[in-house]
């Protein structure tokens, strides 16, 4: 595995697929849901893009209400398990620069993994949010974040991520973010 440290500026947030119908059924859904708002207002204060993906929206619905009050971006509708299968998508996700990819949402065996693939594959250094993400079955989900952080992706809890991205304590991104993890 390559070691590396996050850096606010070549980092890109990916959400999958967070939607209301799907996480109805997520172990650990409240979980999830905290994280990635945390996760969201963490990148919006550091300034980091965030991309997000709703799985066959017309079926499953949308994006969980409570966190799509707080986007403030495209969401991008897919088909595919795998992010890069969908057409466009790789054109959306670009962004120059930014070749750290931290990625959470569900499930982690499906759509997270196939995605997490894609990306090592294309060279991406991926950090899967392993408290972000969740699948029907705890099982299924800890296989997943086995086998990707195998694969070579890092995988950590969400606050290890948000330090590593804010560097230090003091400043003003700092101040506005630690009442989050007083929660």
């Amino acid at each position: 595995m390559k070691p590396y440290v996050l850096d606010p500026y070549k980092t890109i947030f990916l959400a999958i697929d967070l939607q209301e119908k799907l996480l109805n059924a997520i172990h650990n859904r409240g979980k999830v849901i905290d994280r990635s708002k945390k996760l969201i207002l963490s990148a919006q204060t550091l300034k980091i893009p965030i991309k997000v993906t709703e799985q066959y929206p017309k079926g499953l619905g949308h994006t969980e209400k409570d966190i799509l009050s707080i986007l403030d971006g495209a969401v991008f509708e897919k088909n595919s398990f795998g992010c890069f299968d969908q057409e466009n998508f790789e054109g959306f996700f670009a962004e120059k620069g930014r070749n750290q990819v931290v990625l959470f949402g569900i499930e982690s065996h499906i759509c997270v993994h196939t995605t997490v693939m894609q990306l090592l594959d294309r060279g991406y250094d991926v950090t899967v949010v392993r408290d972000g993400c969740g699948s029907r079955e705890e099982e299924n989900h800890l296989a997943a974040i086995a086998n990707m952080s195998n694969c070579g992706a890092h995988a950590l809890p969400m606050e290890s991520v948000i330090y590593q991205l804010m560097k230090r304590s003091g400043t003003a991104e700092f101040k506005a973010l630690l009442p989050l993890f007083k929660e």
